[in-house]
Formats: structure tokens, C-alpha cells, sequence
């Protein structure tokens, strides 16, 4: 299963959410994202996700990373993308529940297993 995962990115600052409680990996930190629809391109669902999960509009920058995870509930193809806003007046609106946290923050989070390196590859910087 494809996912489109949205690192968005501003002023060294990520957007992060927790996962509910009604689906797999409940509690566990998060970057907006989602499953692929049939025909969509991951860029295109990341995209996508964020503009449904947070109320942002951001622009896909370049492909963070591409990995393969298996879960105990399924195998993903994880399809990281550096996202910035397109609006900067966006950055301080309400991200229904999603936070803007410091990069070097993110390794103290409890985040899925699959997020592991790219977490790595923020905590060592990220270039436009």
C-alpha cells in the first residue's frame, strides 16, 4: 500500500499531530499523511492529506524518502515529501491538532517505526 506522508517544513519547525485512537498505531506522533487512492501519485496524496488533515495548503519541495515498513497490520510503502506552506499568514492558524515543532525535537517523540530514519534525516538538517 502506497502512503503520501507531508513533512511540512518553516522556520525549522515541523507540523506533527498524534494519531487517534480509532486506528492502527493509536497515540503514536505523526506527520500528515494517508493511503494512496487509486491512481494518485504519492506527492499528489500528500498533498492532499495535509490540505484534509490540518486545513494547510503546502507545495511538495523534493522526496525526503522512500521505504518500505511492515506493521503487524500490513505492509506500506512510505513516501516521504519535504512540504512547505504556501501561505505564510497559514503558519500561525489553528492546524486542527497538529503542532509546529522544533526539528531537533522530533527524535523525543514517540513516533511510528517506519518514521525512524527519516526522523534521522531531519535531526542532521534539512536543505530546501
Amino acid at each position: 500500500m502506497n502512503v503520501g506522508i507531508a513533512v511540512v517544513e518553516n522556520d525549522g519547525a515541523f507540523l506533527v499531530g498524534v494519531r487517534g485512537e480509532g486506528g492502527p498505531l493509536p497515540g503514536l506522533s505523526e506527520f500528515p499523511g494517508g493511503k494512496c487512492r487509486p491512481d494518485e501519485d504519492p506527492v499528489q496524496c500528500a498533498v492532499r492529506e495535509c490540505r484534509e488533515e490540518t486545513g494547510l495548503d503546502v507545495i511538495a519541495v523534493r522526496l525526503l524518502e522512500r521505504r518500505r515498513h511492515r506493521y503487524p497490520h500490513g505492509a506500506v510503502d512510505l513516501h516521504f515529501w519535504l512540504c512547505r506552506p504556501v501561505h505564510s499568514r497559514d503558519i500561525s492558524a489553528d492546524c486542527q491538532g497538529f503542532r509546529w515543532i522544533p526539528g531537533g525535537e522530533l527524535s523525543r517523540l514517540n513516533f511510528p517505526e517506519g518514521n525512524a530514519s527519516v526522523i534521522r534525516v531531519i535531526a542532521d538538517g534539512v536543505d530546501p
